[in-house]
């Protein structure tokens, strides 16, 4: 690390000499060098040792926020984030129109989900650099998640005709996956991968992400590649341990997938991992081992309040999967649809709602997820349910029989429901 610092020192030259913008051009390239080759915690590092040798330079502080928002997403650690907001409105209280704070002030409000906020503050810096691909990108974020869908695929377009590279590719690839088209979703994702980034866990992220539309579709020998090329990328990382430990569930070797899970896990505490390793438990005859991954997501939930999130849709879901606080995974969800109402919310909320036994409001919640036609195998298995509950017995057979043509194996537990759900209605 004392070499890094040491190179980068003698080339950045913090005492300028000569002409100003060529030496601010020469220490930007030199510094954008030496990060591109620095682990994340080595980044943190230099650049607060470059901040602590030029408080005045407000430029080295947001580097650091940026860093420490890289941080988070390899960690899932909040106090990441509140290290990040915590630089940038010390930025902004000496200068409030600092352009470079703005615009990452918006990347922090889409972590803590502020949807509404980061369009609203997207479209102000869009006014004020309209050719930079940042705004677009954060614009088309919040306004997915708001079900703005006309709205985000505008801005997206906009992204990749300004900077067609792996985070326009990324987001593109989302849209059309959402949107129904898996096939463009999957190429697009690919060219994603195909533009390459500094940032190794850039390109995991993708290849995770192409190796979960994959899964969902029914691609199993396309996702383990791709999971397993994020592995080698970026070793340890979390989303592709899951997502290796969710096709191994899926292919009936539930002691590897148990492996990948507790590895994941490990690394970060999601609530999605705990529901998996309670099914995957229980089907291993396992019932302690289970009954600890219960207690997890209760663990989890108070880390989350903690954390200052009070709501939790992936945590509402797996409490619904297991028939548990169906009452309080609905309130999760209600208080979530503030400020969140994607169809992926609209899901989450027709399901608590069928635990809840509100079928009819769970039913209207079901049709608004499957809108866009997603190849989501559980809005489809949901939608099922619901209307067998509803006496739909044609509506039931039709969703179910959507669900596992996507993936006949999408979730360890809620497949086989889905099977006898269909056998149930087609009697």
């Amino acid at each position: 690390m004392r070499i890094h610092i040491a190179v980068l020192f003698a080339a950045a030259g913090l005492a300028q000499t000569g002409n100003e913008k060529l030496g601010d051009l020469l220490q930007d390239r030199a510094l954008n060098d030496a990060v591109a080759r620095l682990k994340t915690d080595d980044r943190i590092a230099m650049f607060a040792t470059l901040a602590g040798a030029k408080p005045a330079e407000a430029k080295y502080q947001i580097q650091m926020a940026g860093t420490y928002l890289q941080k988070m997403r390899e960690t899932m650690d909040p106090e990441y984030l509140n290290r990040a907001s915590k630089i940038v409105e010390n930025v902004l209280s000496g200068d409030r129109g600092n352009y470079e704070a703005l615009r990452l002030r918006s990347a922090i409000e889409l972590e803590r989900h502020d949807f509404p906020r980061v369009a609203e503050d997207s479209r102000e810096l869009i006014r004020i650099a309209p050719e930079d691909p940042w705004n677009w990108g954060t614009l088309g974020d919040s306004l997915m998640e708001l079900s703005d869908y006309g709205g985000a695929a505008d801005a997206y377009q906009k992204m990749v005709q300004l900077r067609p590279d792996l985070a326009s590719y990324n987001r593109a690839a989302y849209y059309r996956f959402v949107a129904g088209d898996a096939n463009g979703a999957i190429e697009v994702m690919k060219r994603a991968i195909d533009s390459g980034s500094r940032s190794a866990e850039n390109i995991a992220w993708c290849l995770v992400d192409l190796g979960n539309m994959e899964l969902k579709t029914g691609r199993a020998a396309e996702a383990g590649e791709a999971f397993g090329a994020a592995l080698r990328l970026f070793p340890g990382y979390y989303p592709a341990l899951a997502g290796m430990g969710k096709l191994k569930a899926q292919e009936g070797k539930r002691a590897e997938a148990i492996g990948y899970y507790v590895k994941a896990q490990a690394a970060v505490p999601l609530p999605d991992y705990a529901a998996a390793l309670e099914d995957l438990y229980e089907a291993e005859g396992k019932p302690e081992e289970a009954r600890k991954q219960a207690a997890r997501l209760a663990v989890i939930e108070r880390m989350d309040q903690a954390a200052g999130f009070t709501a939790n849709r992936n945590l509402a879901l797996a409490y619904a999967d297991h028939e548990r606080n169906a009452e309080h995974a609905l309130a999760m969800i209600r208080e979530e649809m503030k400020t969140r109402r994607d169809i992926y919310e609209q899901d989450a909320l027709a399901w608590v709602l069928y635990r809840n036994k509100q079928y009819a409001e769970a039913k209207a919640a079901a049709e608004k997820a499957m809108e866009l036609g997603s190849p989501e195998p559980a809005f489809y298995y949901h939608a099922g349910m619901i209307a067998a509950a509803l006496g739909d017995r044609a509506a039931a057979r039709k969703h179910l029989e959507h669900a596992l043509a996507l993936n006949p194996n999408f979730d360890i537990k809620q497949a086989a429901a889905a099977r006898t759900a269909l056998k149930e209605v087609t009697k």
